[in-house]
């Protein structure tokens, strides 16, 4: 699979090129996720803009990957769906599940939120 990977300060954005979200692109991206996390970003937004379709089974993995994330007090956004992902996530709700974003700055404003959330909860 191929990604473009862009780390920022706060948060690093993984771009795949891929025009289905599959089974196997949830799987290198789970992957990725883990690299770029080891390497000290917490917090990771998913850029699905050029992703035109989704497996059924891609679909609990993303739900799998956002859990594992916020279990670990880290953040996880997805970003650029288009209409025909966002319908398939609809239908069984899994857009109430995960962090979907419009467009990139409403991504940027989650982080930047999450983290001044966590900073707050561990000062009390």
């Amino acid at each position: 699979m191929e990604f473009k990977i862009d780390t920022k300060d706060t948060f690093t954005t993984i771009m795949p090129f891929a025009d289905k979200i599959s089974a196997n692109l949830t799987g290198a991206l789970g992957e990725k996720c883990t690299q770029i996390r080891q390497s000290g970003s917490k917090n990771i937004i998913v850029d699905l803009q050029y992703c035109n379709e989704i497996e059924n089974d891609a679909i609990a993995q993303l739900v799998q990957l956002h859990e594992d994330s916020y279990g670990q007090e880290m953040s996880l956004v997805f970003t650029a769906v288009n209409e025909k992902v966002m319908a398939a996530l609809r239908a069984d709700e899994t857009d109430l599940l995960i962090n979907i974003a419009p467009r990139m700055q409403e991504a940027i404003d989650i982080i930047s939120m999450e983290i001044l959330e966590r900073d707050l909860f561990n000062e009390e």
